[in-house]
């Protein structure tokens, strides 16, 4: 076992092989050692997020070390079958790669059963194994930013099938029509660890199930969207706990400026609240109490210029425009939060799963809830600080930062990194001068967190934020501390970014035992 630091509260855990790594989850799962909140099983490795109250990175190690491991019974999984129709678009850079012909590819992935190994990525998707080892192919250079609902792919020695639209960078082979996460269904995921999975060429596929209903409209008074230049979410602080589904936490990109909203509206902190990206027009069907954080105009009836940072009022009837000035986020609070139909326990909007309450947008009425409120607090005692030019983002390097040679990681913290135009609550791109990988092998797929800074092989990096996918291919350089993470996220196009490690990278050295009684 090897021990590399993920952040600042998490380690991963490489072994030899899936079974190890399945082994020692059972273990910890039956008896979790003091300060381990989560875990996320992956092909070779476990991610461990703890308290760090309760325990640190080295003492979670020893604890790992002293689990006595034993093998993992099969559980007696389902056998599901699902329609392929094999027309992907690397279907032929497949072939070329195994040097097979485009029907001799479909054969070999149709004629073997897959096992469903662990989920990951999205909910829904699950990491299929013992597949036809001839079908072992490396992930696409680059990844694409948008890969279709239903695909197909291949990476590595793993299949699977994309449960919604999403960036990836599998190679993609065919796709199918079968739904693989329905909120309604029993499970939700049509596949689950343990299952064989049968994969059917057919020349058409059957027309996939309408899409959901869009959620019922609040039928008494609120808040009627007249104008929206983005689509607004609902936010909170996540759901938690459910990653090992592959279901990330979400929640608020900026958490600071959502727990200011509710404090200035006497809610509790994580509320939900709505997050906006680009001018909003709103229209008072009824009395509420309302409150704006971070750098926004606000405009009542198209006249009156009303103060961010501080707890207003509008009668029926009032017009609020909304319009962030800096940075990328702000957050409205209600006074007693939103009528807003939490799912899986949250009425966070995430964007890459597309699981909560769906965006807003005009003709939508927002109703305002019944919630407990504490009294309306004090004004903000500063204006929101308009973002800087130049960020300062502390960072602990790992997990992977040893497949980078010293000079690519000096250069690494070295050089200023701009934002790219390609920002979005999934991650934010950087431009600069690329970096090289001294080991270009592919790395199995395994957990990143929020605040993973993973390098494709474009060299360029890739910071994740809220919505980003629970496992990834490509190698984490380092992770944003967390106290830096709610800056980075309202980082504009064209801000630059400076990272510092706080240390040199090593392999984390687990306590030593306690000595018997």
């Amino acid at each position: 076992m090897r021990f590399l630091p993920a952040g600042e509260q998490a380690i991963l855990v490489e072994m030899d092989d899936l079974p190890q790594v399945l082994a020692l989850h059972a273990k910890l799962n039956a008896a979790p050692p003091p300060g381990l909140c989560e875990m996320i099983p992956a092909a070779r490795t476990l991610f461990l997020r703890f308290d760090p109250a309760l325990t640190d990175a080295a003492g979670l190690a020893r604890a790992v070390l002293d689990a006595e491991t034993a093998p993992v019974p099969n559980r007696a999984g389902r056998r599901v079958s699902i329609p392929v129709c094999y027309d992907g678009p690397d279907l032929d850079e497949v072939a070329a790669l195994t040097g097979m012909s485009r029907d001799e590819v479909i054969a070999r992935h149709s004629g073997t059963p897959w096992r469903a190994a662990f989920g990951g990525f999205a909910p829904g998707f699950c990491y299929l194994t013992g597949g036809d080892p001839a079908l072992d192919v490396p992930r696409r250079s680059t990844p694409r930013r948008a890969v279709a609902v239903g695909s197909v792919g291949l990476a590595g020695a793993f299949s699977g099938v994309y449960p919604q639209a999403s960036p990836g960078g599998w190679q993609l082979i065919g796709r199918t029509s079968l739904p693989m996460w329905d909120l309604g269904g029993d499970p939700p995921a049509a596949v689950q660890p343990g299952d064989e999975v049968q994969f059917l060429p057919c020349e058409s596929l059957p027309e996939p199930p309408p899409p959901p209903a869009r959620q019922a409209q609040p039928q008494g008074p609120g808040l009627l969207v007249l104008a929206a230049g983005l689509p607004a979410l609902f936010q909170d602080l996540g759901r938690p706990g459910l990653a090992a589904q592959g279901i990330g936490r979400s929640g608020a990109a900026d958490r600071a400026a959502l727990r200011e909203a509710n404090r200035l509206v006497g809610n509790p902190p994580g509320s939900a609240a709505i997050e906006i990206t680009a001018p909003l027009h709103l229209r008072a069907e009824c009395a509420a109490v309302l409150a704006v954080s971070g750098a926004a105009r606000l405009l009542l009836n198209d006249r009156t210029a009303l103060p961010a940072g501080q707890a207003f009022a509008l009668d029926p009837g009032d017009e609020l425009r909304i319009t962030p000035e800096s940075g990328v986020y702000a957050y409205l609070a209600a006074r007693r939060g939103f009528d807003v139909a939490p799912v899986l326990g949250s009425a966070a909007r995430d964007t890459l799963a597309g699981i909560g309450p769906a965006p807003l947008v005009v003709g939508d009425r927002v109703g305002l809830g019944a919630g407990h409120a504490d009294a309306v607090g004090l004004p903000s005692l500063a204006p929101a600080p308009t973002p800087p030019a130049v960020i300062d983002v502390p960072v602990t390097l790992g997990p992977r930062a040893d497949w980078f040679d010293a000079e690519t990681l000096a250069r690494f913290l070295a050089q200023d990194w701009q934002v790219s135009p390609r920002i979005s609550r999934i991650g934010t791109h950087l431009s600069g001068e690329p970096l090289t990988r001294r080991d270009q092998a592919e790395l199995a797929s395994e957990a990143t967190p929020r605040g993973a800074i993973q390098i494709p092989h474009s060299g360029l990096p890739v910071l994740f934020l809220a919505d980003h996918p629970v496992t990834g291919g490509y190698p984490v350089i380092a992770v944003i501390a967390d106290a830096a993470l709610d800056r980075v996220a309202q980082a504009a196009p064209g801000t630059t970014l400076r990272f510092h490690a706080r240390s040199g990278f090593a392999p984390i050295t687990p306590s030593p035992r306690s000595p018997a009684r």
